[in-house]
């Protein structure tokens, strides 16, 4: 999957909580989508959270 395929479904998952369950619906699946994000490159690797709690 691309990153436009999973741009384009994140988008219409976005739309679909914010037409059907409102602005509170809509900022959850906001804020859980981009919790997943994280998780995600952090699994995949591009986030190493090793050289960040160094600083």
């Amino acid at each position: 999957m691309n990153t436009a395929t999973t741009g384009l479904a994140a988008g219409m998952a976005l739309g679909f909580a914010g037409y059907f369950g409102g602005f509170w619906a809509f900022l959850l699946v906001l804020v859980l989508g981009a919790a997943g994000l994280i998780v995600g490159l952090v699994v995949q690797g591009d986030i190493d959270l090793r050289t960040r709690r160094q600083r």
